[in-house]
């Protein structure tokens, strides 16, 4: 079979059987509104083909279909020769399919169809291609022969004055286009099936005669008759291919001569066993050698009564010359100087300037060529056998690598895309292509990335390229004439790895910053930079944060909620395009440090201590606040020392360990998680010096009065004092000092305790506290008096009964518990029952009047004394009775005289001048008392106010108020309150001032007190 000669092959256009039949006319176009026009183009030029489809009534793009002939899809025939594409305008909507040949062949030329189908409505346009220079090649390699019965001139058959058929048999078959075209023939296909069959039948009935074979040629003897018993001798040489059958035959004229079969003068052996067999039909004999191999070459003779016949069987190798060396072809004939001539391929040699003939059986060329090669056939005249011998022009092959133009011989491709590489290859015979990446060869059966050999080039395709794809792949050429060997790199570029899980080392109030690595990677093409996106860790949502690339692998994200958890990951870009995020950074959450403390000051100093307090940050943040951290710094120098090891969470802190006499600056910083604030630093140095400050006792409030507290209860008095260096304190009760055993006295720095732990009423007194220091005091006296229940009262008696009452006398106690008697409460009980009953509780007076007794009981009193303890634990009860007698009784009628209540309207409060805040209600009230009720009218700058929703009235009980409801500097003046009945009228004024939200606020207590008809309004105001 020939080989493809061509990138992509355009088939072999209509076939030869098709031609005369009539072509149907395709329907009306429905959907074309260009369609591809025929062309005309040199060999090696370009032409273009345009269809264009209007799509406004499509649904979906059309499908659309390349060919030529008739079968040809041109779809799988792509390649640099062969391109189609595909475009659409939004604005005109209209489809345009385009068709590329690019250095274009001689077999391109032909007919062509485009056929566009969308549903069920189909289009379809055939167009021609017509490639000049194409009639005058002899050989056009896979010639396109039905284009030509298309396009050849019809013309008279005419018999063929060569036997076309005998060169048809003898011919090759990649010869037979070219021998039908020579003479003429039409029916070319029809022909090769009869001589199919006639070489069919031929192998059929091969009875005699030997089985030529191209390997091998013969070498003829001349005939050696020596009796004249045969009718028939043996050929005088036979060829035969390694393997297969070898039958010499003779007919004898006597079928009764015995005969028998030599080798090289000795007898072949024809046993059961032997490779060779003898068979004879009447007076035709045959000598059979089945699977000849190298050792059966030789002289074979048939000695008969009658003479001698033989055949020789020679073994020749075939002649194989590099392209360009001479060619040298030499055949010894005996007898010598028999005239013949030469042949290649059946067409006879002759002499010209390369090619010499010398004593004709000699053939030499000074320089082989391609046509050189085929098959030499010499024939002596005279003779009815042939000498032959197969010449093989080979040439060393060649990768042509020059044809990519590719810099270093690299081929860049994105990933994804089928990548289609084909590299033209030349040598003589057609050299054997191995594709390697690696140590792997790659087949060309592969299914994803497969290698493929035509003739003048190799292809090596990747449907689908990879990553993996990338590398060195070699291509190695071997044919019998050498070895050549190629590399060619290959670059699959591909969208970079997701960089590495970013991380987050500084966080701020609303940023942080954030490092990350960049990808192991880099998809084959340079890092451009980096996209950052952030998102809330409960959230799904990510945020993009910058829009043009990030250079550097360090980034700052801004504007974030303070105390809210988030995460962030990171792109990377190349030229290709964006790669999948990393992984999130871990959780964080943004936290600002706080604010430098505030109010730092020097609470103390000593000669080897320094003690500071401060007030807490004025701003704290998310971050809430662990602690503070105090350091110093001596005077002259920047080395800043931390004193406190582990932050403190007190507003105080004494800095001690420091040398007398020095002068240092102290700083302090609020810690959160956040990290350490901004410091604040004391304005002046401090001298470590302790300095002479004079005593004070600071007396709390509660013990400036008398310190009073009942008999049995805890007394702790702690009594604050101030001085330097630490005062000398002395504590003396009523002049003298005080006893450790009764009261415990602890004295610190700054502070001085009494202490007792169960108070009685001897510990009541006055107490003196001294505070020195050196010739400095300061005293102080403190009142303590412990209280308890007092004793009963002395002398309780009845004074006088008279009706229903009873007048009762006594005296004070005589214990009143070291407390003033604060009452008396006075109980009675029926002599009969000696049940007690509470008449009167916090009777201040010593005499007191029972009244709404029972008559005709008798009843004893009794009565206890009250200080702020309580009532004491016993009482006093009278010692004589009181016995209720039932007197006389005389009803008299009281006359009554009816009074007039009414009255005109009389204001008993007036309206006081206001002020009032803006945005908080405000109220104006008054008292009214008339009757009957009066009508209530308010006027605001004499103005009547009806139906307005600022104002809110209400009038109860003879009070009349008016709420404002969220004031504004508007609603001030003058407001007046005017109450009208029957007798007569009557206002008052007030005036109302708003002033701003934080203005002075006025509190205002309002009392209500209703007598009878009389209502009086108490107002208290109070302000700043």
């Amino acid at each position: 079979m020939g080989r493809k000669d061509s990138v992509w092959s355009l088939g072999e256009g209509q076939l030869p059987e098709d031609i005369d039949k009539q072509i149907e006319t395709p329907p009306l176009s429905t959907l074309l509104i260009e369609k591809p026009l025929g062309g005309s183009i040199t060999v090696g030029g370009d032409i273009t083909f345009i269809a264009k489809v209007e799509a406004k009534d499509l649904l979906r793009k059309p499908s659309i279909k390349w060919f030529k002939g008739k079968w040809m899809d041109l779809a799988s025939k792509t390649g640099k020769h062969l391109q189609l594409k595909e475009s659409f305008d939004r604005f005109t909507k209209i489809h345009t399919f385009e068709m590329h040949i690019i250095k274009a062949k001689e077999n391109y030329a032909g007919n062509y169809r485009c056929e566009v189908t969308y549903k069920d409505k189909f289009d379809s346009c055939s167009f021609d291609l017509e490639v000049k220079g194409f009639e005058g090649q002899e050989d056009a390699g896979e010639l396109d022969f039905s284009g030509l019965l298309k396009h050849r001139e019809p013309k008279q058959e005419e018999t063929p004055e060569v036997d076309v058929w005998e060169i048809l048999k003898n011919a090759r078959p990649d010869e037979y286009e070219k021998i039908a075209f020579t003479y003429g023939i039409t029916d070319l296909r029809g022909l090769l099936k009869r001589l199919k069959k006639t070489k069919k039948e031929e192998k059929k009935s091969e009875g005699a005669g030997p089985k030529l074979s191209t390997k091998t040629c013969i070498d003829m003897g001349p005939p050696k008759i020596k009796f004249h018993t045969f009718a028939k001798k043996l050929e005088t040489a036979y060829q035969v291919d390694k393997g297969g059958k070898i039958r010499f035959i003779v007919d004898m004229a006597d079928p009764t001569v015995e005969l028998k079969w030599l080798k090289n003068g000795v007898e072949v052996p024809t046993g059961v066993r032997s490779r060779y067999r003898v068979k004879s039909e009447g007076t035709k004999h045959w000598l059979i050698i089945d699977d000849a191999i190298k050792e059966d070459t030789g002289t074979y003779s048939l000695m008969a009564t009658g003479g001698t016949t033989e055949a020789h069987v020679q073994d020749l190798e075939n002649v194989t010359v590099m392209l360009g060396q001479p060619l040298k072809l030499h055949c010894e004939i005996y007898p010598g100087n028999v005239p013949g001539r030469w042949y290649l391929n059946g067409k006879l040699i002759q002499a010209s300037d390369r090619i010499n003939i010398l004593h004709r059986a000699k053939l030499e060329a000074e320089s082989s060529t391609i046509h050189d090669a085929g098959d030499y056939t010499f024939v002596p005249e005279g003779y009815s056998q042939s000498l032959c011998a197969k010449v093989h022009v080979i040439d060393p092959p060649r990768v042509h690598l020059d044809a990519l133009n590719c810099p270093d011989n690299t081929v860049t491709i994105v990933a994804g895309n089928k990548l289609r590489l084909e590299i033209p290859i030349s040598g003589e015979p057609a050299p054997r292509v191995v594709w390697m990446k690696g140590e792997r060869v790659i087949l060309d059966t592969g299914s994803r990335v497969r290698a493929e050999t035509f003739a003048d080039h190799t292809c090596l395709t990747i449907d689908v390229t990879e990553r993996e794809d990338t590398g060195n792949y070699k291509i190695v050429l071997q044919n019998e004439a050498g070895e050549d060997t190629a590399s060619i790199k290959i670059k699959v570029v591909d969208i970079p790895d997701p960089p590495q899980a970013p991380l987050v080392p500084a966080v701020g109030g609303d940023w942080c910053t954030m490092t990350w690595d960049p990808p192991h990677y880099d998809g084959g093409s340079p890092i451009l930079g980096y996209f950052i996106e952030r998102k809330k860790k409960q959230s799904s949502r990510w945020m993009r944060l910058n829009f043009d690339l990030c250079k550097e692998t360090t980034f700052e994200p801004k504007k974030m909620i303070e105390g809210v958890p988030y995460e962030v990951r990171v792109f990377a870009v190349n030229a290709i395009g964006v790669s999948k995020p990393c992984e999130p950074s871990k959780p964080f959450i943004p936290l600002a440090v706080t604010s430098e403390p505030t109010n730092l000051i020097v609470d103390d100093v000593t000669d080897t201590t320094v003690t500071m307090k401060w007030r807490p940050p004025d701003t704290i943040g998310a971050a809430g606040l662990d602690g503070y951290q105090v350091e110093y710094c001596f005077e002259g120098t920047d080395e800043w020392i931390v004193s406190n090891t582990e932050i403190t969470e007190k507003t105080k802190y004494t800095i001690t360990g420091l040398p007398p006499e020095t002068k240092i600056l102290v700083r302090v910083k609020a810690i959160n998680k956040a990290g350490p604030s901004p410091p604040r630093t004391t304005q002046h140095s401090i001298l470590v010096k302790e300095v002479i400050e004079p005593p004070k006792i600071r007396i709390p409030r509660h013990l400036k009065q008398t310190y009073i507290r009942k008999v049995g209860e805890v007394v702790n008095l702690v009594v604050p004092f101030m001085g330097k260096p630490r005062p000398k304190v002395s504590w003396l009760k009523n002049g003298e000092p005080i006893e450790a055993s009764q009261v415990s006295i602890r004295n610190t720095d700054c502070d001085s305790i009494i202490f007792i732990r169960r108070a009685e009423r001897k510990h009541s007194g006055k107490y003196e506290m001294a505070v020195q220091v050196e010739k400095h005091v300061d005293t102080a006296l403190l009142d303590i008096q412990i209280v308890d229940l007092p004793g009963p009262p002395q002398c309780v008696k009845i004074e006088e009964i008279w009706g229903e009452n009873v007048a009762l006398d006594w005296s004070p106690p005589k214990d009143n518990g070291n407390a003033p008697i604060s009452g008396y409460t006075i109980q009675k009980a029926d002599k009969k029952t000696m049940e007690w009953y509470t008449c009167v509780e916090h009777y201040h007076r010593t005499c007191v009047t029972v009244t709404e007794l029972v008559v005709g009981n008798e009843y004893f009193f009794r009565v206890f004394a009250e200080n702020m303890c309580g009532l004491s634990e016993s009482a006093t009860v009278t010692k004589d009775s009181a016995l209720i007698v039932k007197q006389g009784l005389q009803l008299k009628n009281p006359e009554y005289i009816d009074y007039d209540f009414t009255e005109p309207p009389k204001f008993t409060q007036p309206l006081v001048d206001t002020f009032a805040i803006a945005g908080y209600n405000a109220t104006l009230n008054c008292s009214v008392r008339a009757n009957p009720r009066p009508k209530v009218i308010w006027m605001k700058n004499k103005i009547m106010i009806i139906d307005d929703p600022r104002y809110r009235m209400f009038s109860n009980q003879g009070v009349c108020t008016l709420e404002i409801r969220k004031p504004s500097p508007f609603d001030g003046g003058v407001y007046t309150c005017k109450a009208i009945n029957d007798l007569g009228e009557a206002q008052v004024e007030c005036k109302l001032e708003v002033k701003g939200q934080y203005g002075l606020m006025t509190v205002m207590r309002v009392f209500v007190i209703t007598v009878g008809n009389a209502v009086l309004v108490c107002m208290h105001m109070q302000g700043s």
